[in-house]
């Protein structure tokens, strides 16, 4: 073998030994990521069925870590606990001394009252069942009987029913649909529960029920999504549903929002209706965002999923995943660190700082604004991803994260080109989360059916929540309304229930 044979041999071995760094160093970054998923800290603050367990001890422990870190401060601060509710059901009992020990203990003088203490506790009394038991007499003509003319019987109409022939009545409907939907706890655990009082109630009969209160709920549901076509914002989202009886292993649940997550959280000067509606299909395909949005064509904030381009709505980014990548690189660097991460973090985190600004000002203010402080640092960012992209492997989490921010760029941008849009997708985020979280203790759906029945109830009650309403009431006279024919549908509608 000769010089140039060795040395063009030195560097092929030189290149193979880098691709194997590279490729050790990729699978360390991916390890290190899937650990932290596994066992590291969620920055979402929603306990999941495992947390369930420890919640209680894990409480306690970091209650008595704010108060060693209160005891070195300082600024104490004392404790506080909160008032009991007004409007709560009071019983006044007076714990007061004998009239014996109503007289000075020195001269024998009858004592005063000066003044008195009060102190609260709260009492909890479980939940009651009655059975209502409808009588109807039926009446009759003797003098007919006697004579044998064919006698007419008069009886009172059989009373209303929500589902007819049987025995539910609103209250115990609306119970049910709160505990699955609300509360996420699954029939057979409700099965339990009316066993206990006595009651043999089959999973299989609830089931039944809830699929046909669903169908009651859908003329509202279509009013609501009426309502959400008509707003300028729109914020979507998805994630995955098992449905038993499907033709495809994954099923998905969207989700469409608008306003605020509570009343009183929009914009100063808009009135946008809080509305929470979740759509499921047995398809991830951009269609099904088609077809429910009835070519919408205003703002449509999503994340990056290329399905909602057949939409002919104007996407708008969310800085919320951006960020995310970025941590992800951060974690998958470990203790070495990731200068590049961190310096991208810093710079997100700017943009955030001035949204913070903007939580009371006007539409024209927060243009004017985001123009003046945030348009400058957004391209000051993508000069660092233009120039960063070239200097980081593709394939690692950093370069995922740099090529994620570049794909999304014009949509990421948008955001700054009227006052009413968000920096994030957040909303969405944040109104799907009870979906998930109930899916982690029922796990899957039987049928279609079944999950196109969760997917109008789902929305019924986020809905209500998002309106600040009291759930159980509202789902309980909506039964009981919407079981006559000719009901006024607009008079259901959330915000228009909080007037009555």
């Amino acid at each position: 073998m000769n010089e140039k044979e060795y040395q063009s041999r030195i560097a092929e071995l030189e290149a193979l030994l880098e691709e194997k760094r590279a490729r050790i160093a990729y699978l360390e970054e991916q390890f290190r990521v899937a650990q932290h998923k596994q066992f590291g800290k969620s920055t979402e603050g929603h306990p999941g069925q495992g947390e369930l367990f420890n919640e209680a001890e894990e409480l306690v422990v970091e209650a008595e870590t704010e108060t060693a870190e209160e005891a070195i401060s300082y600024t104490r601060k004392k404790p506080t606990r909160k008032s009991l509710p007004k409007d709560l059901p009071r019983e006044v009992i007076v714990h007061d001394i004998s009239d014996e020990e109503k007289t000075c203990d020195c001269c024998s003088g009858e004592l005063h009252r000066i003044g008195e203490d009060k102190a609260e506790t709260l009492q909890f009394i479980p939940a009651q069942v009655k059975v209502i038991e409808h009588v109807r007499p039926k009446y009759a003509c003797r003098t007919c009987e006697k004579g044998g003319i064919s006698n007419t019987i008069k009886q009172a109409p059989v009373p209303h029913s929500v589902i007819p022939k049987g025995y539910a009545t609103p209250s115990l409907l609306s119970q049910i649909i709160t505990s699955k939907y609300q509360y996420g706890l699954p029939l057979y655990r409700q099965e339990a529960m009316f066993k206990q009082h006595g009651i043999e109630l089959n999973r299989k009969t609830m089931a039944d029920w809830i699929i046909r209160c669903a169908a009651l709920f859908k003329p509202l549901y279509e009013q609501l999504r009426q309502h959400l076509l008509k707003q300028a914002v729109i914020a979507a989202d998805e994630t995955t549903l098992k449905v038993v009886e499907s033709d495809k292993a994954t099923s998905y649940m969207w989700l469409y929002a608008c306003g605020a997550d509570s009343p009183g959280g929009n914009i100063p000067g808009t009135e946008t209706p809080n509305i929470v509606l979740y759509d499921y299909h047995n398809s991830r395909a951009g269609q099904c965002a088609v077809n429910f949005l009835k070519g919408y064509n205003g703002y449509l904030q999503v994340d990056g999923y290329q399905g909602y381009e057949q939409t002919q709505a104007t996407l708008i980014g969310c800085w919320a995943h951006a960020r995310r990548k970025f941590m992800e690189a951060k974690k998958g660097a470990g203790k070495k660190g990731s200068g590049k991460a961190d310096w991208a973090l810093n710079h997100i985190q700017k943009l955030y700082r001035i949204e913070t600004q903007l939580k009371d000002k006007t539409v024209e203010e927060r243009y004017l604004i985001r123009q003046e402080k945030s348009l400058p640092l957004l391209n000051q960012f993508h000069t660092w991803l233009t120039k960063s992209v070239q200097q980081v492997l593709p394939k690692t989490k950093l370069g995922e994260a740099i090529q994620y921010c570049l794909n999304q760029w014009e949509k990421l941008v948008r955001y700054t080109l009227d006052g009413l849009l968000s920096i994030d997708n957040n909303r969405a985020e944040r109104a799907i989360k009870p979906f998930v979280i109930g899916r982690k203790n029922w796990l899957f759906s039987q049928t279609a059916t079944g999950a196109n029945a969760s997917a109008v109830l789902y929305s019924m009650i986020e809905t209500a929540k998002a309106n600040d309403l009291n759930v159980f009431e509202y789902m309980m006279t909506c039964l009981d309304e919407l079981s006559f024919p000719n009901v006024d549908i607009e008079q259901l509608l959330p915000w228009q229930f909080a007037k009555r």
